[in-house]
């Protein structure tokens, strides 16, 4: 892996801004901010696809610790979920990260596109399974039923991951949400599984990524602050009531950044 540090321009200051509304938002809804970064850094700022990859997995996983530090202490964590998760999202990460070197710009572009698109229509189209209160019976049926779809969602988040530079965060959100994971428990868990994914996928990219240290600097400036005070904003809040909404918000923003990346 090459470091490098890129001369400083003015539109820089913007990654700070940049940085802090991504890791807020990103810790509150339990994505570590790649789903923003790639296009931003591609769209916004030219930055080449093969560098803006490895780039924003790196400036992802500041707000990965720093969320999933705050949610854990705050009992905000399904450990097991992580587990099945996790495990399958290394293999994934690793997988796309071999992948990326292979590809074009236009073509991580277009694929991301499509990806993100994909994953909305899911979100929107899919019937939610309500979470009802468990006994153990119900308990060990739903840890049974999370092995297949923990697998599954957890390798796409990180061949996503891989590939893409995204974190992986939508298909380990719609993972946990088909899992019947409670909403309260949704975003630690899904912070530490992203950060595993991201982790993961950056080991992937040893040999064949290029990371700009300037870039990831003034990203996670923002971000780490961001990345602390989301989950504090939402301690306490009753999210159970909200889901819906804020299934169909995170769906909507996918939607557009998935058209956005195909027509530009």
């Amino acid at each position: 892996m090459d470091f490098f540090f890129s001369p400083f321009e003015m539109n820089y200051l913007w990654l700070p801004l940049i940085g802090l509304a991504v890791g807020l938002l990103a810790s509150m809804i339990g994505g570590g901010g790649g789903f923003v970064f790639p296009p931003v850094l591609i769209l916004l700022f030219g930055i080449p696809a093969q560098i803006a990859v490895p780039t924003s997995l790196a400036a992802t996983l500041p707000i990965c610790m720093a969320g999933a530090g705050v949610h854990y202490r705050n009992g905000t964590m399904d450990v097991r979920a992580v587990t099945v998760f996790g495990l399958a999202g290394i293999l994934g990460a690793l997988g796309g990260a071999l992948l990326t070197g292979m590809l074009t710009t236009e073509q991580l572009k277009s694929g991301f596109g499509l990806y993100a698109i994909l994953l909305a229509g899911l979100m929107l189209l899919g019937k939610d399974e309500p979470l009802k209160p468990a006994s153990d019976g119900g308990r060990l049926r739903r840890a049974v039923r999370r092995i297949p779809r923990g697998t599954f969602y957890g390798f796409a988040g990180g061949f996503i991951a891989g590939t893409f530079g995204t974190s992986g965060t939508a298909p380990v959100l719609a993972g946990l949400f088909a899992s019947g994971t409670p909403l309260r428990l949704i975003a630690g868990t899904s912070l530490l599984i992203v950060f595993i994914n991201t982790l993961s996928a950056l080991a992937g990219h040893v040999v064949l990524g290029v990371i700009d240290l300037s870039l990831v600097l003034m990203l996670t400036a923002g971000s780490v602050l961001g990345g602390l005070t989301g989950p504090r904003l939402t301690r306490g809040i009753k999210l159970e009531n909200r889901e819906g909404g804020i299934k169909r918000v995170y769906a909507l923003v996918m939607l557009a950044f998935g058209i956005f990346m195909l027509v530009f």
